[in-house]
């Protein structure tokens, strides 16, 4: 049996993994890392604890769905004492991103910043379509609820990457992420990511190609957390018997 670890257990993905983990019959529920109240019960078995270094002890395998300054010491810990990381965080700093990098090296991370599946088959259908539909503007929008405190998305950057692949572009070179005033035509290069935030809109991300004529919109909607929660799961299910290496949902699902 498979022992698992959360962190970010007491944020709104936490309830979801816990239950869920604590549904599958392949999986123990070893260990929670909190920073605050826990809001769940959890069988008395179970290590809660503010100790990324208890935590990584407990558990064969962990899974990250808390803010980056948490991804942070869990990776730096985690090079201490190696351990399976799926990592679903987002809004990393460089020197973040560059310490999954390096945590890679020394045991299997899986970093997503969407862990559906309909999203892992989104971005290879927004990389082909955008280079066979050259003449194309490409806008995308992501809309989430009002307590989301990164924008844009992890997901719609994620997105825009692969629409840029898919014309040889860099997306930070074309990024636009916000028009306002006498701003002139749009460059034909340019990629829109655009954030919208209200009510409890769990997660949907558009992408738009738009020509004289004719336009095509590639839309995902999760219409439930546990979308994520489950497909984070499946990815520990996985990770836990590959070797050291930085992994994306995609190698996951084997598409």
């Amino acid at each position: 049996m498979v022992k698992v670890g959360i962190v970010g257990s007491t944020g709104r993905m936490g309830e979801h993994l816990i239950k869920n983990v604590l549904e599958d019959e392949a999986l123990s529920l070893a260990g929670l890392h909190v920073f605050d109240e826990l809001k769940v019960t959890v069988p008395d078995e179970v290590l809660v604890t503010n100790s990324m270094k208890a935590l990584l002890e407990a558990c064969d395998v962990i899974i990250d769905f808390s803010a980056p300054v948490a991804t942070q010491e869990l990776c730096e810990e985690a090079l201490k004492n190696p351990k399976a990381l799926v990592i679903a965080t987002t809004g990393f700093t460089a020197h973040q991103q560059n310490l999954l990098t390096e945590a890679a090296r020394e045991m299997p991370v899986l970093y997503a910043s969407n862990m559906s599946a309909g999203i892992a088959l989104l971005k290879q259908l927004v990389e082909q379509v955008s280079a066979t539909l050259k003449d194309f503007d490409i806008e995308i929008v992501e809309q989430h609820h009002r307590h989301k405190v990164d924008a844009p998305s992890g997901t719609a950057l994620t997105l825009g990457e692969f629409a840029a692949k898919g014309r040889g572009l860099d997306l930070d070179d074309v990024r636009v992420s916000g028009r306002d005033g006498q701003i002139g035509a749009r460059s034909k290069d340019e990629i829109a990511v655009m954030a919208l935030r209200g009510g409890d809109i769990v997660g949907r991300h558009t992408v738009g190609f738009y020509n004289d004529g004719e336009f095509l919109e590639l839309n995902h909607t999760a219409t439930s957390r546990e979308t994520f929660s489950k497909g984070a799961i499946r990815a520990a299910k996985w990770l836990v018997d590959q070797e050291n290496g930085l992994y994306s949902i995609n190698d996951c699902l084997g598409i």
